[in-house]
């Protein structure tokens, strides 16, 4: 299994190059990614790039709870946002944003609450969606992974604070704000 690559590896913040080619390597490409991000466990992720497992292409895989199938999207374009923002992660408890590549630090982004997204299948079948809620917030984490951005410049850009997880006197995981210098 590919490995899940971590800051500060290059691969993360350059923009990766289009997929032209739809053969075999792409699917083994795929599947490695797949087999990767099933093996998340701490966190339970539910989306990746494939720059993530080192690979500078423009493909990204989403299963936003393990009851749903992964979807594969190649050469993702965000045509259109919508003007309202979510409140950091929607649909969840924790608003709170995390990356596989960028481990134990999280922070709240403000993304589109619904996008309209061009993209190719594993076919390399044309297709154009919409998406909202979490299934958006994700999309729009994984594009910018394939365009070299990762979430922690989203929470600064928007002035916001980054968190890791810590332990509390009581044992109990709690976020704690890191302060930058």
């Amino acid at each position: 299994m590919k490995p899940i690559v971590h800051i500060p590896n290059a691969v993360l913040s350059t923009p990766s190059k289009d997929v032209k080619v739809f053969d075999k390597k792409l699917k083994k490409m795929i599947a490695d990614m797949k087999e990767a991000l099933i093996a998340t466990k701490n966190p339970k992720g539910v989306g990746l790039a494939a720059p993530q497992i080192g690979l500078p292409l423009k493909i990204f895989i989403t299963r936003p709870n393990e009851k749903t199938e992964i979807r594969v999207f190649i050469n993702p374009t965000i045509i259109k946002k919508s003007n309202g923002l979510t409140d950091g992660v929607p649909d969840r408890e924790n608003k709170m944003e995390g990356c596989l590549s960028v481990p134990n630090l999280w922070g709240k982004v403000h993304r589109a609450s619904s996008i309209t997204l061009a993209f190719l299948d594993e076919k390399g079948v044309a297709h154009k969606d919409v998406f909202t809620r979490f299934l958006s917030t994700i999309i729009q984490h994984e594009t910018d992974h394939v365009n070299g951005i990762l979430f922690v410049q989203r929470v600064l850009e928007q002035k916001g604070k980054l968190f890791e997880i810590v332990t509390d006197e009581n044992g109990k995981e709690v976020f704690e704000e890191v302060k930058l210098k």
